[in-house]
């Protein structure tokens, strides 16, 4: 009852016309005032910039005998247009599809007829009509590897190498984790956190180096955050979703197990884009290096995953599953960033790496309270959050 004594009827739920109607209202006053500060020059200020907008990335690099392709994006806010290109401070001729003027985030492609040298590094400038220069570097030339048959199948080696083998290995732990107690469980579900945040910190530096790169319309610090973000919150909401619908304790440390696997997956797709990309501009040393690195780090990973379940008896094929989970996706990065080259795709995928390792350990840390709340083992928990840190660590040094 209001003071007159009427009675106000709450709103009504749903849509109806008259919701729509006050819905658009705002948005309609909005279009408005924008279109009469553009009518109006800015207010009457009319400010123009001082010195022309402009902003390009080289997305990609491919070599071939005696010619270098480079492809370009305009990322900044005007159209933009080419006018020279230096090689090693020597103005070099050069075409260009599909032409010389950009639009914004328009693409194109620019081919120099260039003798280059096996291994010897170049140094390439590329100047705007309005004399603003851009600059990528090669430091080590070597042809771009194509995308043939042979090669896919190469790259398929090399993720089993890295992904999948070095997991299942972890994961044949099983049996001898079998034989543990209670504070072995602990100690191992701690070691998984400790694994977990390190994996989680690493990716997401991986990712924010990769966005420092991008073009300011990308905004790759928002890009990165936003993909952990929504990730942690999916997986909070999926897990939170399974424990409502009454599953056993077994079935929920499965699904957990099955989780850890999916947000280590989605990790060595990360490592997969990285070795990919090594190839693929000729740094094969540093790609052989990585492969040995991540082969001897990643078999801790197997060791994680299926440290929720050393309790149960999910059977062969679920532990095959489990390490294919894990460990399959390096394969999918190894053909990414061996034959393609996209600076935001690979900054998503690593922080969309970053937030399911993080949802993940917010989880296996619920996990340890729950089995410690009765039994502290604050020293266990420290010890193994420890030891999994410095395990990555250690391991760490044979890759980076």
């Amino acid at each position: 009852m209001s003071g007159t004594g009427r009675t106000v009827s709450p709103p009504r739920p749903g849509w109806d016309v008259r919701g729509l109607a006050l819905f658009a209202i705002p948005v309609l006053l909005l279009a408005g005032i924008i279109a009469l500060f553009l009518l109006t020059d800015g207010a009457g200020l009319n400010v123009e910039p001082a010195a022309p907008l402009e902003s390009m990335t080289v997305e990609q690099t491919i070599l071939r005998p005696g010619e270098i392709e480079l492809h370009l994006r305009n990322t900044g806010p005007q159209a933009m247009t080419l006018s020279t290109a230096i090689v090693n401070n020597a103005v070099w001729p050069f075409s260009i599809e599909p032409g010389e003027t950009l639009p914004r985030f328009g693409q194109a492609t620019i081919r120099l007829v260039y003798p280059w040298v096996a291994g010897e590094p170049y140094s390439l400038k590329l100047f705007t009509g309005n004399s603003v220069a851009f600059e990528t570097e090669i430091p080590a030339a070597a042809e771009t590897t194509p995308p043939a048959g042979w090669n896919l199948l190469r790259f398929t080696l090399i993720g089993l190498y890295v992904g999948v083998i070095p997991v299942l290995l972890g994961i044949c732990w099983f049996p001898a984790l079998r034989r543990t107690g209670q504070r072995m469980f602990i100690l191992l579900m701690a070691l998984t956190v400790g694994l977990l945040v390190f994996l989680g910190i690493d990716a997401t530096r991986e990712a924010l180096e990769i966005a420092q790169g991008l073009g300011g319309p990308f905004q790759g610090v928002g890009l990165v955050g936003m993909g952990i973000i929504v990730t942690f919150l999916l997986l909070d909401a999926i897990t939170r979703w399974q424990a409502g619908v009454g599953r056993g304790e077994a079935d929920q440390r499965l699904t957990l197990a099955f989780m850890i696997a999916a947000g280590i997956g989605l990790h060595n797709l990360g490592e997969g884009l990285a070795i990919g990309a090594s190839y693929r501009v000729g740094e094969a040393a540093l790609g052989t290096f990585l492969v040995i690195g991540f082969i001897i780090q990643n078999i801790t990973e197997g060791l994680g995953i299926i440290a929720p379940v050393v309790k149960d008896q999910p059977g062969v094929r679920r532990l095959v599953w489990l390490g294919l989970i894990g460990g399959a996706p390096a394969i999918l990065g190894a053909w990414i960033g061996g034959f393609t080259s996209s600076a935001p795709l690979a900054a998503l995928f690593l922080a969309i790496g970053a937030g399911a390792v993080f949802g993940v350990t917010y989880e296996v840390a619920k996990l340890i309270q729950r089995q410690t709340s009765k039994q502290p083992m604050p020293l266990t928990v420290f010890a193994g959050i420890t030891s999994g840190m410095l395990l990555l660590y250690v391991t760490g040094f044979l890759v980076k």
